[in-house]
């Protein structure tokens, strides 16, 4: 499937992240492939799948950062277990080093998304201040 216009980057990313896993353990040893091969692809489906609820969820509501807080726990697990089918001679180095990479990527936009939204809630809410109240208030003594 194309991505989509509308899709977010970090979706677009963790997207491509899968794909790239599910290519790369298709060639692991088969004395891998159902236990860390599955782990690792699983990670992968399960953090897409928690970003793409998340979106669908308004940004109101909480079970939209707890989506994207378990994408999050389910990239920082999948690094590890990246790691350790290097080790095991599972995958090569340098298609750790590319995991790796869109791995960092994908929590790098998923942390900007959470950031993001964290924003639009404060901005909706009216917690963030208005320019005009700041002129003319006292500095905070240290």
């Amino acid at each position: 499937m194309a991505t989509k216009k509308s899709d977010l980057y970090v979706i677009t990313k963790v997207k491509e992240l899968t794909k790239y896993v599910i290519t790369v353990t298709e060639k692991s040893p088969k004395k891998f492939r159902f236990t860390l091969v599955t782990r690792l692809q699983n990670y992968c489906l399960d953090s897409l799948e928690q970003i793409v609820m998340a979106n669908l969820l308004p940004v109101s509501d909480p079970r939209r950062l707890e989506c994207q807080k378990e994408a999050g726990r389910g990239l920082e697990t999948l690094g590890y277990f990246a790691m350790l089918c290097m080790e095991c001679e599972c995958i090569l180095p340098k298609q750790y080093e590319f995991i790796s990479k869109l791995q960092a990527e994908s929590l790098m936009f998923l942390g900007k998304w959470i950031s993001s939204d964290k924003k639009r809630n404060r901005a909706s809410s009216g917690d963030m201040p208005q320019k005009d109240a700041l002129v003319g208030s006292p500095l905070p003594e240290n």
